[in-house]
């Protein structure tokens, strides 16, 4: 098996895609943020003494999302055309569900930029409540699909209904 990220002498390397074609590329990722039931209560109410979580937290997203190839050391710096992240309240699970929508029309995927959309997302969270809640669990950060390129459409099998 050839490895695309490795040289002749086996040390990283970053892929060239200059003869890649651009296409349409779109990827959705999803991440949970689970908290206690009052600290949920107080982020929907806007009680938090750092401000409004959920629009910080997207905002830091969205830069998020911008910044992927920065600390990503194998991606490519992409132009993104266009970037949303929704939340979800599961109010009897204590949770906030993230998705992340990036999109571009580029040579190389989009799923490293909604992946980190999706966990700086949820770190913003975190941060802006951890004094009233050490215990926020941050789970299930994974890729729900993508659109584009030579591998085509993905969509992630056995998505929940709350995941779509």
């Amino acid at each position: 098996m050839d490895f695309t990220h490795f040289n002749q002498e086996g040390r990283a390397k970053m892929v060239d895609i200059s003869e890649k074609k651009k296409s349409h590329r779109v990827a959705i990722a999803s991440g949970t943020v689970k908290m206690k039931k009052e600290t949920l209560e107080k982020v929907l109410e806007g009680n938090m003494k750092k401000g409004d979580v959920l629009n910080v937290a997207q905002v830091a997203g969205i830069m998020g999302a911008k910044k992927t190839s920065d600390i990503i050391p194998m991606c490519h710096h992409i132009l993104i055309d266009g970037i949303d992240i929704e939340f979800k309240v599961h109010h009897e699970r204590n949770e906030i569900q993230i998705l992340a929508r990036v999109e571009t029309i580029g040579k190389t995927g989009v799923e490293m930029e909604a992946l980190s959309a999706v966990s700086i997302t949820a770190l913003t969270i975190y941060d802006m409540c951890k004094s009233i809640d050490k215990g926020i669990e941050i789970t299930n950060i994974h890729l729900l699909e993508k659109k584009g390129g030579k591998s085509g459409h993905y969509i992630k099998k056995e998505v929940k209904d709350d995941e779509s």
